[in-house]
């Protein structure tokens, strides 16, 4: 196959993008930091990288910062409406052989995927697995040559996961979605407030007073019922897990059956990272005017070909927002198409969060390029000093300053006789 340099909508906004990288950088010092620690050594010289990441402003930092350690990078969309355009324009200009723009179809995406692959990457780095899956399913010589990868969100985990207990995945990966630095504040803080932000750009309603329902308790799922409670909302959490059931009890919400939070609930938002949450079922019982948004990685979680075969009428009354109407006249409302409503209907996540994240893909690629060959093809944590040192440096660019044990504290903390 036939790798073109790049595939953009629209170069001419490549002068806008860099505009908006330079913002992003700004707000990005735990990354930009590690790009200069390591800038002057060239670590990935010579080093093919393939990416399947959102194609936002906090990517490009990401993508710019192994460029500048050397490598030549591949990207594709991990979303077919994620892509910012002018970002992927920047990017196309500086030498990034990107291939991506917003409202690709399933055709584009997955060619944009595949032309990534046909490359030949060493290291892999993947937002939702489908960069994985498409080289273990389809184009398994090149998967051979992967020394190895890395994934970014809890979806993509779980397929590595059932690829390695099948004993079929083929390469090592870190799962970057797994560090403390990553889940704890990118999965919580920076989804609940980019998905808060995306219902609120693409409806403009008063969160305050109305009875949200969110689907799944996960580190996703906290951050959104917060962000919701703190604006006023009246929140339900739903659950299958009996441990964050309870969990989520004891943090004063409300917890019921998906059955009986369908009949009440004003905005939906799923964060389950699995199918047909939300279903024909509810529908059935759901108020006139219920919003439905999604905020797992892909868009399966509202059953939307069902939503569909109900419907007896359907329009697009605002950007991002569609209109169901049922035989009975109740009009349901999807945002963003059932995909991630923050990337789709916002800016996903902000630069301040995605620096850890980013930071812990830059590092574990650069450990990948020194230390994968030796690695045997399964699914690894982050290293505890590697979050350390991410959180450190956190810190460090907000000017704080944390204690230390001191020997005797240490010497106490190791010893069983007190």
């Amino acid at each position: 196959m036939e790798v073109p340099e790049y595939r953009v909508r629209d170069p001419g906004l490549a002068s806008r993008g860099r505009v908006s990288i330079e913002w992003a950088e700004m707000h990005m010092p735990v990354l930009m930091r590690l790009r200069r620690m390591y800038s002057s050594e060239k670590p990935l010289e010579g080093v093919r990288v393939g990416a399947c990441l959102h194609v936002t402003k906090e990517t490009a930092v990401l993508v710019r910062t192994l460029r500048e350690w050397g490598a030549e990078v591949y990207l594709a969309a991990s979303n077919p409406l994620s892509t910012q355009d002018d970002v992927a324009a920047a990017l196309a200009a500086e030498g990034v052989h990107v291939y991506a723009w917003r409202g690709m179809s399933g055709e584009e995406y997955w060619w944009a995927i595949r032309t990534v692959a046909s490359a030949r990457p060493q290291i892999v780095i993947d937002d939702g697995g489908d960069l994985h899956a498409t080289l273990h399913r389809d184009m398994v010589e090149v998967a051979k040559s992967v020394v190895g990868g890395t994934e970014e969100t809890t979806t993509g985990v779980i397929r590595l996961r059932a690829l390695e207990r099948e004993g079929r995945l083929m390469y090592p990966v870190f799962a970057v979605n797994d560090a403390l630095t990553k889940f704890l504040f990118d999965n919580r803080y920076g989804t609940g407030q980019s998905t808060v932000d995306g219902i609120l750009r693409a409806t403009n309603i008063l969160i305050a007073g109305k009875v949200a329902v969110v689907a799944g308790y996960g580190w996703v799922g906290r951050g959104v019922a917060l962000r919701l409670r703190g604006m006023g909302a009246r929140v339900i959490v739903t659950e299958v897990d009996p441990i964050r059931a309870l969990e989520a009890v004891m943090d004063g919400f409300t917890v019921m059956s998906m059955e009986e939070a369908a009949r009440v609930g004003d905005i939906f938002v799923t964060a389950t990272g699995n199918i047909n949450v939300i279903n024909s079922r509810h529908f059935k019982a759901m108020k006139d005017g219920a919003i439905l948004a999604n905020a797992g990685h892909f868009n399966v979680e509202v059953n939307v070909r069902e939503l569909e075969e109900m419907a007896v009428e359907k329009r697009v009354v605002r950007p991002n927002v569609t209109e169901y109407r049922l035989p009975d006249g109740r009009r349901l409302y999807l945002l963003a198409e059932g995909r991630l409503v923050n990337l789709v209907a916002a800016e996903g996540h902000p630069s301040e969060v995605m620096d850890m994240s980013f930071a812990n893909q830059a590092l574990a690629v650069l450990r990948l390029s020194r230390e994968g060959k030796k690695l045997e093809p399964r699914v690894y944590r982050v290293p505890r000093e590697q979050d350390e040192m991410v959180a450190r440096l956190k810190l460090e660019s907000m000017g704080i300053k944390i204690d230390e044990l001191t020997e005797e504290q240490k010497k106490y903390l190791e010893s069983w006789a007190y």
